[in-house]
């Protein structure tokens, strides 16, 4: 299996843009080309799943076990010409002082060689002591490569790739010249997220034709080939799948689009059937047992989905009608009473008895640990330890009225109120943090039983 894990020196490197020609450049010349992002992220997978043509999966050591890191990476790539892993940050940083949950350490675990992309701006001889210590301060991570990114011209790049050639053995693969063009406009999340930008197609492809016409792409595809076979990965347990299906209607939209790929398989094989909705246009739910309304930027399109009045009163119906649903942080927000963002106020669903309030800086953001209380509603097995999970807005919830139940205690990380998360009225389920199907939580089946659960009581909604 061909595959390459393309990090960095230090993150804003550019490796997620060189990461997207890359998959695009390849998939254009006819190649199954499968791509990962390690750690907790939804807006780079949403622009590497558009450039390769097929979704990204997530590899994350805060969440999964390295058995289910390797069987992922072996499932998903199993049908692909070739894999191409964008690190996070910089190849050896991390949350550990060994760094056991790296970049490195990823690369190491599945074997595979390492593309740095380098930052050369006003860099020249300086550029060699970087990648001999890169080389040197773990033996078992091969850097089979580098790309020179943000190069002045063409000088500057002979400069370096004679510098690189005298001290070094490490091969340039391409050198990357300085473009505007290149450029993803950023927001308080990352980048702008491809299901919401409508020049996407567009900007991919110039992506696309510059990088390709700036990296060795035989070379690389050579590089990739000298993947050694990785290890087997052990057997993942996974939860029987169920003989009855449900309907679980899925916001899918330019407001609500932060999904893991693999926790919708992990639903499908749960037994839901997913039926998409928009909750900017549609006037009413789809026929469905149960909603689940993931993350995004609800406050982008706040006035939108004020105006969409027919679906906000279905919707608070149904919950207080006891439709079962899973709302993560941008779903919270907008079944809370109202928004407010940039001194604008927009209603919105009203179901959650509070108000949603934007702010400046992060208001939770990391990796969180949650411990389940014996109030959580959802039936299966429950967690032998804590779950693992991530957080990431800018919004809090203000002046939640009533004596509220909470699912989970937050032992690391922010959550609803510094204490609690996963609010829990009627049948409805609202997180700040998001969850991962994993062994040490399969949520997935949880969900799906709950939704099963209730649809015995209550028909579908729509």
């Amino acid at each position: 299996m061909s595959r390459l894990l393309i990090s960095a020196a230090h993150k804003s490197s550019g490796k997620t843009t060189v990461s997207l020609g890359l998959c695009a450049a390849l998939a254009a010349r006819g190649l199954r080309v499968q791509p990962f992002k390690k750690g907790p992220d939804y807006i780079d997978p949403m622009w590497l799943g558009l450039a390769a043509g097929r979704p990204c999966i997530n590899l994350d050591f805060h969440c999964m076990s390295t058995a289910e890191i390797l069987a992922t990476v072996s499932r998903y790539s199993s049908d692909s010409d070739i894999a191409l892993i964008e690190g996070n940050k910089g190849l050896y940083d991390g949350l550990d002082l060994d760094g056991s949950n790296s970049n490195a350490a990823l690369a190491i675990v599945t074997r595979t060689p390492v593309i740095l992309v380098l930052d050369a701006r006003g860099m020249t001889r300086g550029i060699a002591p970087l990648i001999l210590g890169y080389q040197a301060f773990d033996r078992e991570v091969r850097i089979a490569g580098v790309i020179l990114n943000q190069l002045g011209g063409s000088r500057h790049e002979a400069k370096l790739r004679r510098v690189i050639e005298h001290y070094t053995d490490v091969a340039v693969l391409g050198g990357v010249h300085r473009d505007p063009s290149l450029e993803i406009v950023e927001r308080h999340l990352g980048l702008v997220p491809s299901n919401e930008a409508g020049a996407a197609r567009e900007k991919m492809d110039r992506i696309r034709d510059l990088v390709a016409a700036q990296v060795d792409l035989d070379r690389l595809l050579e590089t990739a080939a000298t993947a050694p076979v990785p290890d087997q990965p052990p057997a993942v347990a996974a939860p029987a799948a169920p003989a009855e299906r449900v309907r679980i209607g899925i916001a899918r939209d330019a407001a609500f689009g932060f999904y893991y790929p693999d926790d919708l398989d992990a639903l499908e094989r749960a037994g839901a059937e997913l039926v998409p909705f928009n909750t900017l246009h549609d006037k009413s739910l789809p026929p469905v047992d149960g909603l689940f309304i993931g993350g995004g930027f609800p406050e982008s399109s706040m006035q939108a989905l004020q105006d969409n009045r027919e679906l906000r009163t279905g919707i608070h119906a149904a919950i207080v009608g006891g439709l079962p649903v899973y709302a993560e942080c941008g779903g919270l927000m907008y079944l809370s009473r109202s928004l407010t963002w940039r001194g604008r106020t927009c209603e919105m669903v009203g179901v959650i008895p509070g108000d949603v309030v934007m702010h400046e800086k992060p208001q939770g953001r990391g990796y969180v640990q949650l411990q389940e209380t014996p109030q959580a509603v959802w039936p299966g097995p429950r967690p032998e330890s804590t779950i693992a999970a991530h957080e990431f807005h800018y919004s809090s919830l203000t002046g939640l009225q009533g004596e509220p139940s909470f699912a989970y205690n937050v032992l690391r990380g922010t959550g609803i109120d510094g204490r609690h998360d996963g609010l829990q009225l009627y049948n409805l389920l609202a997180c700040y943090s998001h969850m991962r199907d994993t062994t040490r939580h399969h949520w997935a089946q949880r969900f799906t039983g709950f939704v099963r659960q209730c649809r015995a009581r209550t028909p579908a909604t729509g």
